[in-house]
């Protein structure tokens, strides 16, 4: 079989989100001649009622092939196999019975996904929920509708862990962060050391050397100059040391997986900023680099590749 990305099969007034697949042998598999897929907008952080499922899983029964893919590389819900006579009443039944939207496909914003973030986990330094969502919302044109040359993922993360592995495989990842210095219980930092946890180990794994371990008085010392908060130490010891207070994120710029000319890690643009509703400062910051990109880059050429 083979692609054809937009234009070929689609929903009224939607430039994306079904992608168009044909066999290249239709007299030999006429079943499968056209094979469509649907991206289907996630949920911020993929949580689901079993109620949603299912009606999404009887509306694909229906018109498709049954087949899933929860999720794609983007996050979308992925439905595989469809032919293009029941291509709108599917949709019809997706947007409106069930309440979903479909997703971003070909040149266009990607649809944004995020981690749990503050929903289930105790490191997110910011809410990654919202902001999903915020951006999803707000940017509604550039994820049904080709702009650009190619297309634009984010991704975010709640904390340096990196949940989504935004750093690899997103063209802005969103990671949060913390300004302020590292907090330490030390009376837990010695109940781990106690327990026979290596804390020589611990220490000589930071990689800046923010850490040192003072043996005659059981103290764990940080250097916050040195500290780039990769959050290894709290890993490794998550009931003593916990990130600072004064909380945002990380905006990097340029990941992206292989594809024209090889995978890319994302660049540090914005060390920290501020992540509190409506996020005007990211918003803001994401147009101007959109229209940067959009007037300089060539078909297909993804922002880090321009940037090189």
């Amino acid at each position: 079989t083979h692609w054809k990305h937009g234009g070929v099969v689609g929903i009224k007034g939607y430039g994306a989100g079904v992608i168009g697949r044909y066999s290249d042998s239709p007299e030999k598999f006429p079943e499968v001649t056209a094979f469509h897929t649907f991206r289907v907008n996630q949920p911020s952080g993929w949580f689901y009622t079993t109620k949603a499922l299912r009606q999404v899983c009887d509306i694909w029964e229906k018109y498709g092939s049954g087949l899933t893919n929860l999720h794609g590389a983007t996050g979308d819900m992925i439905l595989l196999g469809m032919p293009s006579d029941t291509i709108q009443n599917c949709f019809d039944e997706l947007s409106g019975e069930a309440g979903f939207d479909l997703g971003g496909s070909a040149a266009v914003l990607r649809t944004p996904s995020a981690c749990v973030g503050p929903a289930r986990c105790e490191w997110a330094c910011i809410d990654t929920l919202d902001i999903c969502n915020d951006i999803t919302q707000t940017f509604q044109n550039y994820i049904h509708r080709p702009h650009w040359p190619y297309k634009f993922k984010i991704k975010i993360s709640g904390c340096p862990n990196d949940a989504t592995a935004s750093i690899g495989r997103s063209d802005m990842p969103i990671i949060g962060t913390w300004r302020d210095a590292l907090r330490i219980d030390q009376d837990a930092v010695r109940e781990y050391v106690d327990n026979g946890l290596d804390i020589v180990d611990v220490v000589n794994q930071c990689p800046t050397e923010a850490l040192e371990w003072d043996a005659k008085g059981k103290k764990l010392i940080l250097k916050p100059e040195n500290c780039t908060r990769c959050m290894y130490c709290i890993s490794k010891m998550p009931k003593a040391l916990r990130p600072g207070l004064d909380k945002g994120a990380t905006i990097m710029i340029g990941g992206k997986a292989p594809l024209v000319r090889g995978p890319r890690l994302g660049w540090v643009l914005i060390p920290f900023m501020k992540m509190e509703p409506p996020y005007t400062e990211l918003k803001d910051l994401l147009e101007k680099i959109w229209d940067w990109w959009d007037e300089n880059a060539k078909t297909r050429e993804r922002i880090s590749e321009l940037i090189e």
